[in-house]
């Protein structure tokens, strides 16, 4: 195919040269050994985790559970999850008994709660050898625990219509063992601190989408392939 309009080709042509150099930068460990996805993925993790921090409100929802009593049973999918998920209510005061993939709850709902937070709070922190040492398991299986175990009494709750309790656990997984258990060893940072690099990089986004969009545009219109709106026939 010919090139009809040479000055329009070589514009083209040339932003997309400058367009695949600078994609080669963005995979290139540049940036303290890291890819630009790489270092763009870090920095908005460690924002994201800094702006994720809930368990202070949590644990404040939490007190109007003080002295609820919690009386269920859950079953896990293995033995050994049931043994694992009792250590964490037994530390937290409850009475546990496991019956081969069952395990039977008994305690203080507000208390058992806020041993939930607590540990959260240590993993949201980055002080994971914290809960490791204090149920001798490996801190992320042990937030795993938690959270899987709450989902179950939350479900329950809700049949037995206790909605006010529920949502309080809902709460605590959703806003205090999720955020915790994702953003563990990230540090975290807050957005108004990197207001300028936020701000750099979303430009950046737009403005390196643009740029391929019109080496294209340009590259087709330098070879005659430009689409223009038909022309209306008239009726004699």
């Amino acid at each position: 195919m010919l090139v009809r309009n040479k000055k329009l080709f070589s514009i083209g042509a040339f932003a997309a040269t400058t367009f695949l150099g600078v994609l080669l930068l963005i995979f290139s460990p540049i940036f303290s050994g890291k890819n630009g996805l790489q270092f763009a993925d870090d920095s908005f993790n460690r924002l994201s985790k800094g702006s994720s921090y809930f368990i202070p409100k949590v644990a404040k929802s939490i007190e109007a559970l003080a002295g609820k009593q919690l009386r269920q049973e859950i079953r896990l999918d293995k033995a050994e999850d049931a043994v694992d998920t009792a250590k964490l209510f037994a530390a937290a005061g409850a009475t546990t008994i496991v019956k081969d993939s069952s395990l039977s709850i008994e305690g203080d709902l507000g208390t058992i709660l806020k041993s939930t937070l607590t540990d959260a709070d240590s993993m949201f922190k980055n002080d994971g050898k914290c809960i490791s040492d204090k149920y001798g398991m490996d801190e992320k299986r042990a937030m795993k625990a938690w959270w899987t175990a709450l989902s179950k009494i939350e479900k329950n709750l809700k049949k037995e219509r206790k909605i006010n309790e529920a949502k309080i656990v809902t709460d605590v997984n959703k806003k205090a063992i999720e955020p915790a258990y994702n953003f563990y060893a990230i540090e975290g940072e807050n957005v108004a601190d990197h207001a300028g690099m936020m701000s750099g990089l979303l430009i950046f986004y737009v403005a390196y989408t643009m740029w391929w969009g019109y080496s294209i545009f340009f590259l087709f219109d330098g070879l005659g392939l430009s689409m223009k709106k038909a022309k209306v026939k008239k009726e004699a």
